[in-house]
């Protein structure tokens, strides 16, 4: 049960719709920019001299004193005035329409397959509940640290035997998106996955 590297000919065999040429690469970059763009939070907020919670006053008079006028304490050049510009709650996702996402997701894969780094296998099925079994059996695999590990689903037995080997994830060919394909050392892919990520790419 070794695995074996996906070549763009085995690809094709399995209905898997490449990208020839350098065409997109655009789309690639959208689609992982607006994807880690979803994921900010945007709740970095600062108060402007409007929102310090100062006197209003002036805080000495306008001539006599030998300083510079001065009109309110919450001036922006004070410490613990207000901030200029600071950064406000905001929303920082970015919308991307299912044909470039598609379109991306097709040349992460064709890219991948090029490079070698996808391997085909018939299953993964760990026989007990143990890491040390989970790891044994991938290593048999593959030498690589960084692995992702694409089914169309996965037994009990092994997502706990997944669950504390932190370098490796295991995910559905339904679920894989393009920013985790492009994130792992090496992909390690079932046949029944193969025919789903088949599907998408069309």
């Amino acid at each position: 049960m070794s695995a074996k590297v996906l070549t763009a000919a085995a690809a094709k065999e399995a209905k898997l719709d490449l990208i020839e040429g350098g065409r997109g690469s655009q789309a690639l970059h959208d689609v992982v920019v607006a994807m880690r763009a979803a994921r900010r939070s945007g709740s970095a907020n600062t108060k402007s001299k409007a929102d310090v919670n100062l006197s209003g006053a002036k805080p000495w008079r306008q001539k006599g004193t030998g300083r510079a006028r001065a009109g309110y304490k919450s001036s922006v050049i004070w410490r613990g005035g207000g901030v200029v510009f600071g950064p406000k709650p905001r929303d920082y996702s970015k919308k991307v329409s299912k044909t470039v996402r598609r379109l991306a997701f097709q040349k992460a894969l064709t890219e991948r397959i090029k490079a070698g780094d996808i391997l085909t296998i018939d299953k993964f099925v760990v026989a007990d509940v143990k890491t040390k079994s989970f790891v044994s059996l991938l290593k048999q695999q593959t030498d690589a640290k960084k692995v992702l590990l694409i089914s169309d689903s996965f037994d009990q037995k092994t997502s706990r035997s997944a669950r504390n080997v932190k370098p490796v994830r295991l995910i559905t060919a339904g679920e894989v998106n393009t920013e985790q394909l492009l994130a792992f050392d090496k992909i390690l892919v079932t046949r029944t996955a193969l025919e789903q990520l088949a599907q998408r790419t069309m």
